[in-house]
């Protein structure tokens, strides 16, 4: 068990913030998809935001969720795998935002927990050619791994921080390979019993293991569609209060 303790009481606001794209705006919601017009004219407070403000309120805690896409579309691009987390935030560290993207030099700053996740395509990976390269975007194990090597060791230079990391989404059959299903499976066994350790600042919450109860592949009832490997909106409701739970847990220290 993790045991990163930290002062969580309500005299402080803590805030999180959560990175992703469109999986991550479905669970956010509970699979409740608004036109992204009707938000911005008439904001309202997600899911999970609701679920915090309602926990807060029961046990008098002062805990602040927000969210947001990372990477933007433009300019960086709709890119959020491992080699991307790499680029902005150990190649490309500063104080300075890349391509308009926070550091986390910039992130650390303002939030005490960071939560981020990859979407389904990072389950397409392909054959190694032995030939591992850090700096490659190629979607490969070996690539992945020196990556999250190396993310993990500079997730390590925030001890004040904690980070919750999504193991990968899945992509349901028809839009993968077994090889590709079977290299996904394969890196988030990884990240899950080797990458990830003991008594540091780093969780993880096992979106794989929900979307594919064990399978290879997102099971269709989870995913929008047999084609289409967004959650469902059953799923979505499903599991969006398990991450409120998985949050608290992780700020908690449970």
């Amino acid at each position: 068990m993790k045991n990163n303790l930290q002062n969580t009481s309500s005299d402080k606001m803590y805030k999180i913030i959560f990175l992703h794209h469109s999986t991550g705006q479905l669970i956010v919601n509970a699979g409740n998809e608004t036109n992204r017009i009707i938000r911005y004219l008439f904001p309202q407070k997600t899911y999970v935001s609701q679920w915090i403000s309602d926990f807060n309120g029961i046990n008098g805690t002062n805990y602040d969720f927000t969210e947001q896409f990372f990477p933007k579309n433009n300019p960086y691009g709709w890119n959020n795998y491992p080699y991307d987390y790499y680029n902005i935030w150990v190649k490309n560290a500063g104080d300075q935002t890349y391509l308009d993207e926070p550091t986390l030099e910039i992130l650390t700053k303002q939030y005490e927990l960071i939560i981020f996740k990859h979407c389904f395509p990072v389950s397409n990976i392909d054959e190694d050619i032995n030939k591992p390269d850090i700096n490659s975007a190629d979607k490969t194990l070996e690539n992945y791994k020196l990556q999250y090597l190396a993310l993990k060791h500079k997730l390590h230079e925030f001890p004040h921080n904690k980070f919750l990391i999504w193991t990968g989404a899945s992509q349901v059959m028809a839009n993968t390979t077994i090889e590709q299903a079977l290299r996904a499976k394969t890196f988030f066994e990884w990240v899950k019993n080797d990458w990830n350790i003991d008594n540091d600042n780093i969780f993880l919450w096992d979106f794989y293991a929900l979307e594919t109860e064990g399978d290879l592949f997102l099971k269709n009832e989870n995913a929008s569609n047999s084609y289409d490997s967004h959650p469902g909106k059953s799923f979505a409701k499903k599991v969006a209060p398990l991450f409120c739970q998985k949050i608290i847990d992780v700020i908690q220290h449970k």
